[in-house]
């Protein structure tokens, strides 16, 4: 009896990660058959001698605290992890804007595009400029944490507080890998597949603990995989990886002059390129647990919480803390 109970323990292992991905349902370019938690406007951007759309939520509070706070995703999510984030953000009487980046969600995902942190940074003005937005806290995660610094060097006249929670680019990583080219980035992003999402997720983000709660941000891009549209997905996020690899932010750290909170999972060990970087140095990248410290130290005047053994997302992994430590740095 022991012996078929851990038989069918095994084959339960076996099939439930098909079955699972099997219940995810493909996804166009746009998340058009995507249902986001808010309301999704578009703003029609001129820009590069294109004509694209920017989709962003602007949640509003019942009763106002007279603030706006900015969210910025990251490179593997968009603007609908924000749920819970911009909920409670609403429920204190912020109003809340979630942009997707050109490139990202239901955003445009255009072909011929060069992208920048600056052009990023100047795209998500343009929303707030919309929507006549003088002032705001803004809120950058991952990659968003690079859009995020990038916009309040361009713009500090607009930023009344900074907070970035475990943003890439604490480092640049063309000290430590080699460079890809972007068609070679392309091939790479073409390959990928629900179970390397995952593989990539459960390494980075969870270590190795998977929970119900992290599907639904897997489920997004794995349904784009299943699309006939990926190439134009996989083409963006090509452009966006060498975006992140050639335009460094640390070394500007030291000129931003608003108040800064950073929020750091010390477990996190993201690092762009690391797979091609010498063996001897890729156990040197990512180090969140000295990158934060350093980054604190860099930026004047800047804040750190650090949260022991959590990795890359901590507004999903352990929102209890994350939130905390936002809402007392902005409250």
């Amino acid at each position: 009896m022991k012996y078929f109970k851990n038989a069918v323990v095994i084959l339960m292992l076996t099939i439930t990660p098909n079955l699972l991905f099997s219940q995810i349902k493909p996804l166009d370019a746009e998340l058009s058959n995507y249902q986001y938690p808010y309301e999704v406007h578009f703003l029609d951007l001129k820009t590069q001698n294109q004509e694209l759309k920017m989709a962003y939520m602007d949640v509003k509070p019942r009763n106002s605290n007279g603030k706006t706070i900015l969210l910025l995703h990251g490179k593997n999510f968009n603007g609908a992890y924000w749920k819970q984030t911009a909920n409670d953000l609403s429920d204190k009487g912020f109003r809340v804007i979630i942009p997707d980046q050109i490139g990202f969600g239901k955003s445009s995902k255009p072909q011929s595009y060069q992208f920048s942190f600056s052009q990023l940074a100047e795209n998500t003005k343009a929303i707030l400029d919309e929507l006549k937005i003088d002032k705001t806290i803004v809120l950058g995660h991952s990659m968003g944490g690079m859009v995020a610094t990038r916009f309040v060097l361009l713009y500090p006249e607009k930023v009344q507080k900074l907070i970035l929670e475990n943003p890439i680019g604490l480092e640049d990583y063309k000290t430590f890998a080699s460079y890809q080219t972007i068609d070679q980035a392309y091939q790479s992003e073409l390959k990928n597949t629900a179970e390397s999402y995952k593989n990539y997720q459960l390494k980075f983000y969870y270590d190795n603990k998977w929970k119900a709660e992290y599907q639904p941000w897997l489920d997004l891009i794995v349904g784009w995989t299943l699309h006939p549209d990926y190439p134009k997905v996989a083409w963006d996020a090509a452009l966006t990886s060498d975006m992140i690899y050639n335009q460094p932010v640390c070394y500007e750290f030291k000129n931003i002059k608003v108040p800064t909170l950073l929020i750091i999972g010390t477990r996190d060990r993201t690092a762009i390129g690391k797979e091609r970087a010498p063996k001897e140095l890729q156990p040197k990248m990512g180090q969140y647990q000295e990158l934060g410290k350093k980054t604190q130290q860099q930026i004047p005047g800047s804040k750190l919480v650090e949260i022991d053994n959590v990795g890359h997302l901590p507004h999903i992994e352990v929102y209890d803390k994350f939130w905390n430590a936002l809402y007392d740095f902005i409250k």
